[in-house]
């Protein structure tokens, strides 16, 4: 079964905010661009709103479309529509209790993300 889920690259001067998965999901321990779940008829944007608003506590004000990514981990497959967000108001701070953090983009390969976020990390760090 294919799991769509919206994602957040959230800029802020030359840095991105992500998250520490919690040991019990699915790619538990490993670094990655806030975001979630898309409910059956919940356009990719709409999601993100939710998403950043549940897990982060911002209202998004300014995204744009990045890309898609559909990724086979093996025991599931995903689909990752990636906006990078570029205008938010409020703080993001872990509103679930995940650990978070400020990174600037230039130390992002010092952390460890799934094989599926791996093409928006380079990305990121290539950016001039």
């Amino acid at each position: 079964m294919l799991v769509r889920v919206a994602v957040g690259v959230i800029l802020r001067d030359g840095a991105v905010f992500i998250a520490l998965r919690k040991s019990n999901q699915h790619q538990g321990g490993l670094w990655e661009f806030p975001g979630g779940k898309c409910e059956p008829f919940e356009s990719a944007e709409a999601a993100l709103m939710r998403e950043l608003k549940e897990e982060c506590g911002i209202v998004v004000t300014k995204c744009s479309f990045y890309k898609t990514i559909a990724h086979d981990y093996g025991d599931k497959q995903v689909e990752l529509c990636f906006y990078k967000v570029t205008e938010f108001d409020g703080e993001p701070e872990g509103s679930e209790g995940q650990e978070v953090s400020w990174v600037a983009i230039s130390s992002l390969s010092a952390y460890r993300f799934p094989e599926a976020n791996q093409e928006i990390v380079l990305d990121l760090m290539a950016m001039p």
